[in-house]
């Protein structure tokens, strides 16, 4: 359910909450890379990079994709923010990228800390909002949610399946688009895409499969994901970043008309919930 909290304008004028720029547009050195079959730091194939001022994901250098999913997190984690990500898929996919993973990629909200992923660790204990692009013919919705060692609860009910479709449009060819979050610890969390809610989730939370290998003391299933790393994805076809900011609504989190004033000054006035 959504509750709308009314504020006053003094209100919204004492909050200290602005846009953050996560990626530069000059260099990586907010972030950590993890790839899989590489151990941390090593940026593999210079698979991530930085050029024109976006920051680019590449497989030039790589014979094979082999399963060789990377991530690329900032080097702190966040628990209630509102994050904001411009991507465009372009070019081919790598050879031997799977089907499924054609235009594919996404932001991983609540990771576990990349310094706790196994070397052949595919993907890390995270909620996906997953990034699909379309054909030029097919309806290909995005935005959507995946969940590599999690579930959440959507309409009352524990989700188990790995994935799940948004209400978004197809964005077909090469154009920009951007995708927002928002994420109150393990409360609730929508996607968001011009402007509206295509998908909304509560209580993530540790658990499930689709993550291989994990460390058993880092996977404690019905655990909840309250807070983690925020991370971009590597999935064999090539996509650009234009811009990673996000807004942290940690220091509002406890009121909840503080945090509706700061939602409303940021312009997401509609999304709180009880």
């Amino acid at each position: 359910m959504i509750i709308f909290f009314s504020c006053n304008s003094q209100q919204e004028k004492n909050l200290d909450i602005e846009w953050k720029d996560l990626f530069n547009g000059m260099d990586m050195n907010d972030w950590i890379i993890k790839i899989a079959k590489h151990d941390l730091h090593d940026n593999f194939a210079n698979t991530f990079r930085v050029e024109d001022g976006l920051l680019k994901v590449r497989y030039d250098g790589y014979e094979e994709f082999d399963q060789q999913y990377g991530h690329i997190y900032y080097n702190q984690p966040f628990s209630h923010y509102i994050l904001r990500v411009e991507y465009r898929f372009i070019g081919d996919q790598a050879q031997g990228g799977e089907g499924w993973a054609y235009r594919n990629s996404g932001a991983m909200l609540h990771c576990q800390d990349p310094a706790t992923i196994l070397k052949d660790q595919d993907f890390p204990i995270s909620i996906e909002g997953q990034f699909l692009g379309g054909d030029g013919i097919n309806e290909r919705t995005t935005s959507n949610l995946c969940t590599p060692g999690t579930n959440v609860v959507i309409n009352g009910e524990l989700f188990t399946p790995h994935c799940i479709n948004s209400t978004s449009k197809t964005y077909h060819g090469d154009q920009w688009v951007t995708a927002e979050f928002l994420v109150l610890g393990d409360s609730i969390v929508h996607h968001i895409l011009e402007g509206k809610s295509v998908l909304t989730y509560r209580k993530p939370q540790s658990g499930g499969g689709n993550v291989f290998p994990f460390d058993p003391e880092i996977k404690i299933d019905g655990m909840p994901l309250t807070s983690g790393f925020i991370s971009l994805q590597s999935e064999s076809h090539p996509i650009d970043f234009r811009k990673v900011e996000l807004a942290d609504l940690s220091t509002v989190k406890s009121s909840k008309s503080q945090l509706n004033a700061a939602l409303t000054k940021l312009g997401f006035e509609s999304f709180i919930s009880d």
